[in-house]
């Protein structure tokens, strides 16, 4: 709910649009940086260069694209949604997981929580929860009811599922890439 801060002196930072024009106040973006504080790119990695350093619309200046999901206030504060390329794709809407997660921890049934988009044949993407409890199971009921209550229909997740514990990165995160690749093919199993 807080912001992450404003642009420091001489940095140029936006909020575009994936057609590189500026989103309204408010309206989700990708957090873009230009001028001189910019590096030049990734140091021996011209793939992630290409990637991520872009010229902006209508001008030469090359600028970074952070894959940030971010609003901007009317005061210029900037608030962090989610990674761009962390967001789920579904019914043709763009959802940050994060936005999800908070909703579920708010309940209080669960020690920890992870919201992935699963491949699914009419939606895009399902909205698929991995969640381990407070107590002895997890009160999925309670999840769905208070997600349903304060998320739009469309981030609302169509499946629950429970583990005790979820798998960590070596830097100490829930390893959102190892539970994609477990429960990737759960509806095209529910298919057959």
């Amino acid at each position: 709910p807080d912001p992450i801060g404003k642009a420091i002196p001489q940095a140029q930072i936006s909020v575009l649009r994936e057609d590189g024009t500026p989103c309204a106040p408010g309206e989700p973006g990708e957090l873009v940086h230009a001028g001189p504080l910019v590096a030049r790119g990734y140091w021996n990695n011209p793939a992630a260069t290409t990637a991520r350093f872009r010229p902006l619309k209508d001008k030469d200046e090359k600028a970074v694209w952070s894959g940030d999901s971010v609003t901007m206030d009317a005061d210029g504060f900037f608030y962090f949604v989610g990674r761009k390329d962390g967001q789920i794709k579904t019914s043709g809407y763009r959802v940050s997981p994060t936005e999800v997660e908070e909703v579920i921890y708010q309940t209080g049934v669960v020690n920890e929580v992870v919201a992935l988009g699963i491949a699914h044949p009419t939606l895009g993407q399902a909205i698929v929860v991995v969640a381990s409890p407070t107590g002895e199971s997890l009160d999925s009921a309670h999840i769905l009811a208070a997600c349903k209550q304060r998320l739009p229909g469309f981030m609302v997740p169509t499946t629950i599922i429970e583990q005790d514990e979820l798998p960590k990165n070596p830097n100490g995160k829930i390893d959102r890439k190892q539970l994609s690749q477990k429960y990737g093919s759960i509806f095209i199993e529910d298919e057959a």
